[in-house]
């Protein structure tokens, strides 16, 4: 019966796949890439781009939404004239440059104000007509001799003036306003941001420091407007909208640039028909040099090998081979035992003497075949019980083991070990102090726009009595969802009225002036508002002690915590003066310390002199406290310089693990350590495979032999598997009932033929 399994698959595969690993290993440590220009630096730059284009967006959308809300506010005037209303809507846009109102039926302009709009190539009855379920999207124009405008576009109704027109009838007008195109501010000294239209075609620039343009930045626009709209998007932001490109190197100096698309792919508001495109470029110095780990790739690779054939040397000769002549002993004394007429059995199957194996369980099933051997052919007595068992398979196992460890932890814990403070380059320090300072601008402008929302509304609450404030703060509520409460304090600081979620609020007095402050010290929300003066009913009244004074607009911790969140910026938090967390981007406990006393004093280094806000600051911080724990790269930046958070003395402070970054140390240190433990992995498993099928049995094989040929007939042997161990326990079950038989007969050397049914399994040597 052939063989199936048995002890060579698992060596055999050991040694195929030990030498994959090497194979691997030489692949993945030697081909990783020395680029010119560290990929975490060109990551880094994509991401400014992707952060620059989500920011523009924002702001696109607020400046709608912020349309819409005007119009759907405005009070009708002076009878409802068309011109009265443009006046309104430009007094109420402090960006717009002009506006007009158009029959949205035929396209005739009614009124206009401000400078003529630049409507070559819009049609407003097609815009009014393709959008009738909903809101219009903005436009992007551009006049001969005119920086490019965005058009707005909004439905207003008005009463009807037509003679024949009823007194309550209204009728529908199509507003079109205009604002100039401007990037947000950009940062990173030496940075250069540039807004490009589908064609590739510059409509505005922004600079930082000392940025100035090159030549090359033409290419570079074309190539990222085609990519972001005409190719399939395979940057390496996470978004998929955004990546970076490299120029032409010139003086030792490369320009790398990122890109990234205002409007992602798929989405529907008002920067969708844009087809806008953010371009940030820097000029990096373009360097090759780095570690050569080809060399360690080979040497490693060839130490694995070696230890790969040493293993299958080592398993062939302790017990592949003596286990397969075991196999074959075995059989040869089965034969002997049957001295059949007519079989061809050799006159030596039982005269010749059994070869011991020199070690382990294999030695001691063939001194143990050998006294059986000796029992059958020359009757002599049971053989006496080994007096110490030495070292045997399991040994052999672990002594492999022991050589696959010997390579693969050095490689998952020792080698090539990546050191942040000689492994990041400034370079990249300097991008995510950049990053820091746009998710400082992004809190800024949303608490900015907060602001500005509410001195709007309490524009419209002067001279109203507290009963009637309910109608228009709701449709503030209802049109920003930021806000989590809206109420209005009196003189004594009690709330008069209020709309949304019950108030944070743990600060009772009433406030003078207008601004950003939090409103509670304790609690588990903190609970953070924007807050303006109402005015009164008319200048120089006098309010009584129940009128309402002060307008407050709570706003939603997590709109906050959202803003902060950006793909690849890692932690962020948003701290007070005293560096307590209002909000972050991860989970945090109300007012908490920043979670490494290294943050906490680098957000201090962050204040200026007095009467200045500071300037940002960033390092590169050694292993740490949780959630830091390895080494990472940390920035702060004071919140705002201006407007109405900037007497806040807020921070904004990010800290991102160093291991994220795609360095080449980095990356050598993840193939090493993938390749040790493959190989760990790779070992275990085949040499407990092979213990499971082989050594085991081995042993208990080893056991019942020493027990047969020590006297024991009794005992019944089970092959289990059909394997070399599996063959040796059939054939030793033969043999015990052949030497069962041989005792009862009398007279010497009697011998018992083995039942016929045996003489198919055994197989001749």
């Amino acid at each position: 019966m052939p063989l199936l399994g048995g002890i060579r698959p698992p060596i055999a595969i050991l040694l195929c796949l030990l030498l994959a690993v090497a194979g691997t290993t030489v692949l993945s440590i030697a081909l990783t890439g020395r680029h010119d220009v560290p990929q975490a630096a060109r990551d880094a730059e994509g991401a400014i781009a992707a952060d620059t284009a989500e920011s523009l967006r924002t702001s696109v959308q607020t400046e709608a939404d912020a349309l819409r809300h005007t119009v759907r506010t405005y009070k009708t005037a002076d009878g409802g004239s068309t011109t009265a209303a443009v006046k309104a809507m430009l007094a109420a846009r402090p960006d717009a440059r002009g506006a007009a109102l158009f029959d949205p039926v035929t396209g005739r302009e009614a009124a206009a104000g401000g400078e003529t709009l630049p409507l070559a190539g819009v049609d407003v009855v097609a815009q009014d007509r393709d959008h009738r379920g909903g809101g219009i999207p903005a436009r992007l124009t551009r006049a001969t001799g005119t920086t490019p405008r965005l058009l707005f576009f909004s439905r207003i109704s008005l009463p009807d003036t037509r003679k024949s027109a009823t007194a309550s009838s209204r009728r529908t007008w199509l507003l079109v306003l205009s604002e100039p195109l401007t990037l947000p501010t950009v940062h990173g000294d030496g940075r250069t941001a540039r807004l490009v239209d589908v064609d590739g075609n510059i409509l505005n620039t922004g600079a930082a420091g000392t940025a100035t343009p090159t030549a090359a930045d033409r290419a570079l626009a074309e190539s990222a407007a085609d990519t972001a709209h005409h190719a399939p998007h395979t940057g390496d932001a996470d978004d998929g909208t955004s990546g970076n490109l490299l120029g032409a190197v010139s003086g030792g100096h490369r320009t790398l640039a990122g890109w990234a698309a205002v409007a992602p792919a798929g989405t529907s508001d008002d920067t969708s028909d844009l087809g806008l495109t953010v371009l940030t470029s820097r000029q990096v110095t373009s360097s090759s040099a780095g570690a050569d780990h080809v060399r360690f790739a080979a040497e490693a690779a060839a130490a694995l090998a070696a230890i790969a054939l040493l293993i299958t040397l080592v398993l062939t000769v302790t017990l592949q081979r003596p286990l397969l002549r075991l196999h074959l002993s075995a059989a040869r004394l089965v034969r002997g035992a049957q001295n059949l007429p007519g079989t061809g059995v050799e006159e030596d199957d039982l005269t010749r003497p059994v070869p011991v194996p020199r070690f382990g369980e294999p030695a001691r099933v063939g001194r143990a075949l050998e006294a059986i051997r000796r029992q059958l052919a020359d009757g002599t007595g049971p053989m006496r019980p080994p007096r110490r068992r030495r070292p045997g398979a399991r040994s052999v196992l672990a002594l492999c083991a022991v050589l696959v460890a010997a390579w693969s932890l050095p490689m998952l814990f020792l080698v090539n070990r990546a050191h942040a403070s000689t492994t990041i380059p400034s370079i990249v320090v300097a991008d995510q102090q950049a990053r820091t300072q746009a998710a400082a601008d992004r809190v800024r402008q949303s608490l900015g726009q907060r602001y500005t929302d509410l001195t709007a509304l309490a524009g419209t609450l002067a001279g109203r009595s507290a009963a009637g404030d309910r109608t228009p703060m709701r449709q503030v509520l209802d049109a920003h969802p930021q806000y989590r409460s809206l109420y209005v304090l009196d003189r004594s600081g009690a709330i008069l009225e209020r709309v949304g979620a019950k108030p944070l609020r743990t600060i009772t007095h009433t406030p003078t002036g207008s601004g950003i402050t939090t409103v509670n010290t304790s609690g588990r929300i903190p609970s953070i508002a924007a807050y303006v003066q109402i005015p009164p009913a008319a200048a120089g009244a006098v309010v009584t002690a129940h009128e309402p004074v002060v307008l407050f607009g709570e706003i939603d911790v997590h709109a906050l915590d959202r803003t902060l969140s950006r793909p690849s910026l890692g932690h962020v938090w948003l701290t007070d003066q005293r560096h307590r967390v209002l909000a972050a981007n991860v989970g945090f406990r109300a007012f908490q310390s920043l979670p490494d006393d290294r943050l906490t004093k680098l957000a201090a280094r962050t204040e200026g002199a007095a009467g200045t806000a500071g300037s940002p600051r960033s390092q590169v911080l050694d292993s740490g406290a949780a959630p830091i724990g390895k080494p990472s790269v940390a920035a702060a930046t004071p919140l705002a310089q201006s407007g109405p958070a900037a007497g806040l003395d807020w921070r904004v402070v990010s800290s991102r693990p160093a291991a994220s970054l795609r360095l080449t140390a980095y990356q050598v240190q993840w193939r090493t350590m993938l390749a040790g433990l493959l190989a760990l992995s790779v070992g275990v498993a085949c040499l407990g495979w092979l213990h499971i099928v082989t050594v085991r049995p081995l042993r208990s094989l080893a056991t019942l032999a020493e027990l047969l040929a020590g006297g024991d007939r009794r005992t019944v042997l089970y092959p289990v598997n059909h394997d070399e161990t599996g063959s040796v326990t059939r054939s030793l079950e033969l043999l015990r009932q052949a030497l069962a038989a041989s005792d009862r007969p009398s007279g010497p050397g009697a011998r018992v033929p083995v039942p016929s049914a045996a003489r198919d399994t055994a197989p001749r040597s």
